[in-house]
């Protein structure tokens, strides 16, 4: 079932306090941070240049997405220009194409600024989110960092 009308938006005040509402399925918090803790984050590493949206489907928030984007080379600790930080789906709005539809979207937009590939990591266990980067055509890149396997997707030739 593909979800209609999905798309990015800032996170503001209005609608703050229900894109940190949002929830994964049981299990799957040990494989992402919330929203909360991920905009905490962000904060506290401004080298990273993170940028986040919120994910919408129509008008209700049921995602979000969070990037380390276009961080200059040579920045301590990163990973890739681009890296797919955290990434969300609210447990009501999973198994609906939105994950793929933001991840396309977001493929676009880092094809528009001249990126070439986006990294991505996981932590290995049940449920992990890694056959979602299989079939998006991750693949990994032979490094750990810190207990997660890095991902790496080349956006030229697709």
């Amino acid at each position: 079932m593909t979800s209609p009308d999905v798309h990015l938006r800032e996170i503001t005040d209005e609608n703050r306090d229900a894109v940190c509402a949002l929830r994964v399925e049981a299990g799957q918090d040990d494989f992402v941070a919330s929203v909360a803790t991920s905009l905490d984050d962000a904060a506290e590493e401004p080298e990273s240049n993170p940028w986040y949206r919120a994910v919408y489907s129509g008008d209700e928030p049921v995602g979000f997405v969070m990037l380390r984007w276009n961080v200059p080379p040579g920045t301590p600790g990163a990973i890739g220009r681009y890296f797919l930080w955290r990434f969300l789906i609210d447990r009501r709005y999973q198994r609906r194409g939105i994950g793929r539809a933001v991840l396309t979207q977001i493929i676009d937009r880092i094809r528009a600024e001249g990126g070439t590939e986006l990294f991505t990591s996981y932590e290995p266990g049940e449920g992990e989110p890694w056959p979602f980067y299989q079939r998006f055509g991750f693949e990994p890149t032979g490094e750990i960092d810190d207990g997660e396997i890095i991902l790496r997707l080349a956006l030229s030739g697709r």
